[in-house]
């Protein structure tokens, strides 16, 4: 199966910067996958993101999207169209005065026809159960409702790759759990989701694939599994088993994804 994104050999740097912030990375993303980005602090995550929405270029290495090479600023608009960025805080990417105007800034961005517009907002709203707040001014939400709204707005140009900023941060527990029902419904309808997280039980929990950036590198591109097991790789990084799987560990057992599988390994009812 042909990637939808693909990166080769892909340096950059920030302007007056002399030291790279991501460094010789190489990758290929698929439709459909369920990927955590790992890494701490100024690891190079959030440059790696910019990178794939087309807001900061290569210096070295080149970009491919879609089978196309992404050469030159014209294309951009192919990169932007296709991966859609949800910033880590709602309030830098909101800026219209309700939400059915808010969630119309992309696709009239993208000059469609008012009726095309009318359909991909319908479809969003619905998507992340916005319907009641229609008519509100987003900058009064909640923290989780701000959040369902930027992922309406990324939704609205219908990416093939969603790219998330710490989407659960400064949310409640009931406003993660909403967030993860989003996200597989999400998942569902055939998108890439990549979600940059310091939540490491969220990333064993959700995630399929998991990729760990340290010092502006890919230190490792892996299942879970992989990952977790690699303790050389977790203390480098600065990184710790999830919960789950070091009880999995102490109960001599396969580490468990989820409560429910760690009940069914074990046999017991509560826990």
């Amino acid at each position: 199966m042909q990637p939808i994104l693909r990166l080769e050999h892909v340096t950059c740097r920030y302007p007056g910067e002399n030291t790279p912030a991501l460094r010789d990375c190489s990758l290929s993303i698929h439709r459909g996958e369920k990927i955590a980005v790992l890494g701490r602090n100024g690891a190079g995550k959030s440059t790696f993101f910019l990178l794939l929405n087309g807001v900061i270029r290569p210096e070295h290495g080149w970009i491919q999207f879609g089978g196309k090479e992404i050469r030159k600023d014209a294309d951009l608009s192919i990169l932007r169209r296709g991966t859609g960025l949800v910033f880590q805080d709602p309030d830098v990417q909101i800026l219209a005065g309700n939400v059915e105007e808010e969630v119309a800034f992309g696709p009239a961005n993208l000059g469609l026809a008012r009726d095309e517009i009318g359909r991909a907002v319908d479809k969003a709203i619905a998507a992340l159960h916005l319907e009641e707040y229609r008519r509100r001014a987003p900058q009064y939400l909640s923290g989780g409702e701000k959040k369902r709204v930027t992922i309406a707005d990324v939704l609205a140009i219908d990416p093939a790759v969603m790219l998330l900023d710490e989407p659960a941060s400064s949310l409640d527990p009931a406003g993660r759990r909403n967030l993860e029902e989003h996200l597989e419904n999400l998942h569902r309808s055939g998108m890439a989701l990549l979600v940059a997280t310091h939540d490491l039980d969220f990333a064993w929990r959700w995630a399929e694939r998991i990729l760990v950036f340290e010092a502006g590198t890919l230190a490792a591109d892996g299942t879970p599994e992989e990952i977790f097991s690699d303790q050389p790789l977790l203390e480098r990084c600065a990184l710790e088993k999830p919960v789950l799987y070091q009880v999995g560990e102490l109960l001599g057992i396969a580490p468990p994804r989820t409560i429910e599988q760690l009940r069914q390994l074990t046999g017991t009812k509560q826990i």
